[in-house]
């Protein structure tokens, strides 16, 4: 490929990955209204769905956010009534992240969007599976080489 067209908008990995995860983000957010959370604010709720009781750091490494984003989308939540934030008593530095009775609750209206989410892209489980692999390996890559830094 030669350099002009190695610096077209549309041969670029990064862009691509942008343009599809502003599309993919927009077709949660019907969903997502229906729960009156935002996409970040459901991705943090996987997460604690998946494990709760845990430390702001170690959420905050699980969804690849810094303090400074997840601090305040965890104040929306904690007012909201879907979780609690309160300091370890072993280690006053940390902060513990806890689903309240609400926010396990949400998790039962939240059940389908996989499946609506599949039905709107039209693709099969087996696609789904083969691009989350892809995905997750080039963000191995992506980690990788960062480290190599």
């Amino acid at each position: 490929m030669n350099s002009n067209e190695a610096l077209k908008l549309d041969n670029q990995i990064c862009f691509a990955l942008y343009a599809c995860s502003r599309e993919m983000t927009k077709l949660y957010r019907p969903m997502l209204e229906k729960l009156d959370l935002t996409y970040t604010q459901y991705v943090t709720m996987l997460a604690l769905w998946e494990q709760d009781h845990v430390s702001v750091t170690t959420l905050g490494s699980k969804l690849y956010l810094d303090s400074g984003t997840l601090t305040p989308l965890l104040k929306k939540l904690e007012a909201a009534g879907l979780l609690t934030r309160t300091r370890d008593r072993s280690d006053e530095r940390s902060v513990i992240v806890e689903l309240t009775e609400q926010g396990k609750a949400l998790k039962e209206k939240a059940v389908d969007i996989p499946a609506q989410l599949a039905c709107k892209i039209e693709g099969t489980p087996e696609d789904a599976s083969i691009l989350l692999g892809q995905i997750r390996e080039l963000l191995h890559r992506l980690q990788h080489s960062s480290t190599k830094e």
